[in-house]
């Protein structure tokens, strides 16, 4: 039987792209995947889970692998064709044989021992190429791993894929890019988007093809798509989470992070990766900042005599949807139960003159990846913006914004754009503070997406993205949580946990409290 689950799972893996893999069979007629030795079943585990597994001798990390990769073969290009993944790694199975052999001499490596992840594509692993959704980038294998890979490695984790994300990290609505043919699909709804653009980490995970992944947010591409899939992500405050070897989009607002299916897990990824790093300077305020063990957060009552401000102006605008106001009232309801006070409304006088910036655009992509491409030499397969245009290797739709970025020819550091930019969220980061001090507040909270995830193609209704603004521009914390679904009860919505700077382990509490007083988080239909 276990050389029968080798020969399945190795035949579903390449090191080559997904892409080019031609299934044996047509989608509407999959192989029948082996069935793994262990009876452990993998779908919606957690890692506490696993571990006491192994603990017990239930499960071996051979087995938790394979099983993995058997629904991997099993949904991601077959069946429903969730279409998460561009890489699949060739070598899991013998990096999980390499973690028996080490387990049973001496315990687990760290305390991500064997956990199969799910990474997206614009982190560098020095194993698996690395694209950022981008033909431009085809086979590129860097010469080492981003900081957070590496990290996790470290911890025992196995990088068991890489995932699709909308090109160049570009757009938060969908997930489509040029290195992928097609558009990756929401589990939960075939013809519904992921959001983007970590897109193919979250489908991934919410779809049970890892235990856990990694995912980048530089406006909502954390939050966003897992919202949508029903996971929890968090988007640490700036300096605390290294970006060091992640493709860039916007060096003043990108953060690596993780994405799960429970707070817990989330955290345990969060605890591994969190904390100062001397290849990314903005970092070197995490040594006065990082908590000691974010995992200690991850306990009940947290809610009880928290104050939470209801953040209006974050959600509600034209377009907002009737049934994401009911499932977040009920989500609102649901914090109060559990003893927090509910401060509604809680909101910033005059956002709009505070958040006003002059002095013209600011467009730093290209300066930031251009500079990330040099500092990686002639191992780099381009160099410039403008080299990609020229060679066509890119997707149709992000062509006007390769063109506008590569028409900048002033660095984002003397950009008057950027300069006024800089200057209002200073102002923005002030006012958000001294709000939430005036209220007495904890945190702030507010539906993480105004509108339920869009059909696939649909770029006429509302997309209802509530990401851009608070987060990103103060660089402050913010943690998305499963609350509840629309349409049926069959589309996922999420809740935006937001905070002061550094309070990610007061968030944490908090999100975790409403986790367990409400259970939303429920496994998609179509990957069974």
């Amino acid at each position: 039987m276990r050389s029968r689950l080798l020969l399945v799972a190795l035949a579903g893996l390449s090191a080559a792209p997904l892409a080019a893999q031609r299934p044996a069979r047509t989608p509407s007629t999959p192989a029948t995947p082996s069935t793994p030795r262990s009876s452990f079943r993998v779908e919606e585990t957690t890692i506490a889970e696993v571990h006491a597994a192994f603990a017990s001798k239930r499960l071996t990390c051979h087995d938790l692998v394979a099983a993995y990769l058997d629904r991997i073969a099993r949904y991601d290009k077959r069946g429903p064709a969730i279409n998460a993944l561009v890489t699949v790694n060739a070598q899991a199975l013998l990096v999980a044989d390499s973690l028996d052999r080490r387990y049973a001499a001496s315990g687990p490596v760290g305390p991500l021992h064997c956990i199969p992840m799910i990474v997206k594509d614009n982190y560098e692993t020095r194993d698996l190429q690395t694209t950022a959704g981008s033909l431009a980038l085809k086979g590129w294998i860097p010469t080492r791993d981003a900081t957070f890979v590496r990290r996790v490695r470290e911890a025992g984790a196995i990088i068991l894929a890489k995932s699709n994300l909308a090109e160049w990290a570009f757009t938060p609505y969908e997930t489509v890019s040029s290195i992928l043919p097609g558009y990756t699909k929401n589990p939960y709804a075939l013809d519904r988007v992921t959001a983007g653009s970590s897109g193919g980490t979250a489908a991934a995970v919410a779809a049970n093809e890892g235990e856990v992944g990694l995912g980048t947010d530089t406006g909502n591409s954390i939050r966003g798509p897992s919202a949508h899939q029903a996971l929890v992500g968090i988007r640490s405050t700036m300096g605390l989470t290294s970006r060091a070897g992640v493709v860039p989009l916007n060096n003043g607002s990108d953060i690596a992070g993780p994405m799960a299916r429970t707070v817990a897990d989330a955290v345990a990824v969060f605890q591994v990766v969190a904390g100062v790093d001397a290849d990314d300077p903005v970092t070197a305020p995490a040594r006065d900042h990082r908590e000691a063990d974010y995992r200690t957060f991850v306990k009940p009552g947290s809610l009880k005599g928290a104050r939470i401000g209801v953040l209006r102006q974050a959600y509600e605008r034209a377009g907002l949807d009737s049934e994401v106001v009911t499932v977040f009232g009920r989500a609102v309801a649901a914090l109060k139960a559990q003893g927090a006070t509910i401060v509604d409304p809680a909101g910033i006088d005059s956002l709009a003159s505070v958040t006003r910036a002059g002095g013209g655009g600011c467009n730093p992509f290209k300066y930031d990846l251009e500079r990330y491409l040099a500092a990686r030499g002639e191992g780099a397969p381009v160099h410039t913006i403008r080299e990609v245009l020229r060679s066509g290797n890119y997707h149709p739709t992000v062509q006007l914004r390769l063109q506008a970025a590569d028409s900048v020819s002033v660095p984002p550091e003397d950009a008057p754009g950027c300069k006024s930019r800089e200057a209002m969220r200073v102002r923005f980061r002030a006012a958000v503070v001294a709000m939430m001090d005036s209220l007495k507040l904890d945190a702030l909270v507010y539906p993480t997406w105004s509108n339920p995830p869009r059909l696939i193609g649909d770029l006429n209704t509302p997309a209802g993205d509530n990401s851009q603004l608070f987060s990103p521009t103060t660089g402050f914390p913010a943690i998305t949580v499963p609350m509840g679904y629309t349409r049926e009860n069959t589309l996922p919505a999420g809740m935006t946990f937001f905070g002061r700077p550094w309070s990610e382990g007061r968030l944490i509490g908090l999100a975790y409290g409403f986790e367990q007083a409400t259970h939303h988080r429920k496994a998609p239909t179509s990957t069974p």
